[in-house]
């Protein structure tokens, strides 16, 4: 049987799943897809970039979806809420910034507020403006976080707050999904392992990556934020799959300020051109879990599905 939490009856979906809006990878396409197999997508609107994100709600059609954001860069350009809320998103995201000044919008426009947060405090700070969903992200998670693990932040931020919490950082498969609902969480939010699926916005070459590394190839860094002119406020900083620029320069940001006369342009052509020992590979810790390729409904479904299987009958007891 599916499993019903408030997460589910909130947002009126069969399974408790949302899709991570990753910066320029979760698109229209990858979150209708998951919509339609009964999780939950989201837009993930990076930087923010007006055509983009008109774009990708077009790929998404009529299937209900939402839009994240990172609430720092939106603070520089916040006419791009507007944009978003004209396209009537079930939901919006509001991630690694004060969200204090989108909040009320995001509600007045209908939308369900959606906070994500490292942290205990910052987790009864969005509960008080209103946020109807908080996201307790671990630092195992692929990209951008700080902060505590998954496993000992979920049900911290469960027992600070009333309303549905969800967990995210280093959940890949059915048994990310069992353990965060009994950690208390009402549902997950994945990201890495949708990176790597067919409808992603992840160059193909990433993808390979994501299938052929584990999880002690990466680290959080600051290297990839520092290239490519992105000023991330204290503490945050990005998981990612080490490669020879990350080895280059890692630990020495002055020193690639220094050099970013050359070290930028070269940056730029080479992570157009896909090279794997110079792009940023955001990616979490659990890409050791990650094997294929598959399409995002059947993602869905194995997750879901594994995890109904192991809340009946769970491993380890007779």
């Amino acid at each position: 049987m599916p499993l019903k939490t408030k997460l589910t009856d909130m947002l009126g979906i069969e399974h408790p799943l949302l899709l991570a809006p990753m910066g320029m990878v979760s698109g229209g396409a990858l979150a209708a897809s998951v919509t339609r197999a009964g999780g939950f997508g989201l837009i993930g609107a990076g930087y923010g970039d007006p055509a983009w994100i008109e774009r990708e709600f077009g790929a998404a059609g009529n299937t209900p979806v939402g839009i994240g954001f990172i609430t720092w860069s939106l603070a520089k350009q916040p006419q791009l809420l507007d944009m978003a809320l004209a396209r009537k998103p079930r939901t919006v995201m509001l991630s690694f910034g004060d969200a204090a000044p989108f909040a009320k919008k995001v509600k007045d426009a209908g939308a369900l507020l959606i906070c994500q947060v490292q942290n205990v405090k910052d987790a009864k700070t969005v509960a008080a403006l209103g946020a109807d969903i908080v996201v307790a992200q671990g630092t195992e998670a692929g990209g951008h976080g700080a902060g505590r693990a998954t496993f000992t932040l979920v049900p911290a931020i469960a027992d600070a707050v009333k309303v549905p919490v969800v967990a995210a950082g280093g959940i890949a498969d059915g048994r990310g999904m069992a353990a965060a609902l009994m950690l208390g969480a009402a549902g997950v939010l994945v990201g890495t392992r949708f990176s790597a699926s067919q409808e992603s916005l992840t160059h193909p070459n990433l993808k390979r990556k994501i299938v052929e590394s584990d999880g002690d190839s990466t680290t959080r860094t600051k290297v990839f934020d520092t290239v490519r002119g992105y000023t991330w406020p204290h503490p945050y900083d990005g998981r990612a799959i080490r490669n020879a620029f990350l080895e280059r320069w890692h630990g020495n940001d002055s020193g690639l300020q220094a050099a970013m006369e050359t070290e930028g342009p070269r940056y730029k052509d080479a992570a157009a051109q896909g090279d794997t020992n110079t792009m940023v590979m955001f990616a979490g810790e659990n890409i050791d879990l990650i094997h294929d390729l598959p399409p995002a409904a059947e993602i869905v479904a194995r997750i879901t599905k594994e995890a109904e299987t192991l809340l009946s009958r769970p491993p380890g007891f007779r």
